[in-house]
């Protein structure tokens, strides 16, 4: 498939925004080009940062050191202010507002929907399967020559499965779109992921994040994972200076210690067997999902009257009884032992 085809004619013509750095590709030497102060910045907290100067527009530094972690090459990757900006980029580069579309199966992670809305761009929803896997029948009966991206969540936001990768793969061969997968649960997962498939599926972009597993929330860093003409697209339209050097920095620091990141999965996981075990005992509860993520899905007998009782006692959870297919449906973070404790403790109060 030829991915210009897909992507906006305005897109193909237009002339990003460039600085000399741009062309001369250098961060030493005399920097009197961008209108910065030479003098220092006023925070000093940390030495040698340099936040008085524009951080690296070409993001090589992040590139190489996530390429590195996950044995992609730079030419692979681009960094956006958390999934949510590159979700938005991605869309502004191959929908035309008013004329294409995007496909989402439900239930799903709501802000593909939102960020299609805001552009302009029609949604068509397929439900998943009883299962929760995508049907791939209904899809295909939706589908025509204006449906430029479909969105994809593995591990699926809020459901908390794997979708099966062949069924991922399948649609990457037979459509003519360009298929997103948002693997921000993947780390959770143990298996499934899909960046092996990037080199043979040109039309495959897959999401991450360092939110979750690297409990990077604050610093607001996601990437993804595409074929470098995708990626070439991505830097052509972003922002000159998207990614700022204290989020650079903080995410170097969290890389030296991927070693504590792989403690919290592994505890995480562990709390997440240990807490489903408990809710399937509460006779307030009808299911408990089974999950590849850090989050629980809940079916209770009503999940609004469990989400008001939590509340009152301070435990917030989310609930998603309003989206498709999961009537009384709450979805429950996995917190840490004594956190998990507190839930559980009101959780059998419940009748």
């Amino acid at each position: 498939m030829e991915i210009k085809n897909l992507v906006r004619k305005n897109i193909l013509n237009l002339k990003p925004y460039t600085s000399a750095r741009d062309i001369y590709e250098s961060d030493k030497g005399i920097l009197l080009d961008a209108n910065e102060n030479s003098w220092g910045s006023t925070f000093t907290e940390i030495n040698g940062l340099n936040l008085n100067r524009y951080p690296d527009p070409h993001q090589k530094d992040l590139r190489y050191l996530v390429g590195k972690y996950l044995s992609v090459g730079p030419e692979n990757l681009f960094f956006g202010v958390g999934s949510d900006e590159i979700i938005d980029l991605l869309i502004r580069i191959f929908c035309d507002p008013g004329k294409d579309k995007a496909i989402i199966p439900e239930p799903t992670y709501g802000m593909y929907k939102v960020a299609c809305d805001i552009n302009n761009v029609e949604t068509i929803t397929v439900l998943l399967n009883d299962k929760f896997q995508l049907d791939l029948k209904e899809i295909k009966n939706h589908y025509d020559e204006n449906v430029k991206i479909i969105f994809l969540c593995s591990p699926n936001n809020p459901t908390g499965n794997l979708l099966n990768k062949n069924d991922v793969v399948s649609l990457c061969k037979e459509l003519n779109s360009i298929i997103i997968v948002d693997e921000a649960y993947i780390d959770f997962a143990g298996d499934g992921a899909l960046i092996d498939e990037i080199k043979y599926l040109p039309n495959l972009i897959v999401l991450r994040t360092f939110s979750k597993a690297w409990g990077l929330a604050g610093i607001r860093l996601g990437y993804c994972i595409a074929n470098s003409e995708v990626i070439n697209y991505l830097f052509k339209v972003k922002a000159p200076y998207n990614i700022n050097s204290l989020t650079r920095y903080a995410l170097e620091s969290s890389l030296k210690n991927s070693a504590l990141k792989e403690k919290y999965i592994k505890g995480i996981v562990k709390e997440r067997e240990r807490l489903k075990n408990q809710l399937e005992t509460s006779s307030a509860i009808i299911k408990v999902y089974e999950s590849d993520a850090n989050f629980l899905l809940v079916k209770c007998k009503d999940g609004k009257a469990v989400q008001a009782k939590l509340a009152e006692k301070g435990i917030i959870v989310r609930d998603r009884s309003t989206q498709p297919m999961l009537e009384n449906c709450l979805r429950i973070s996995v917190g840490n032992e004594e956190e998990n404790d507190l839930l559980w403790d009101e959780i059998k109060k419940l009748v």
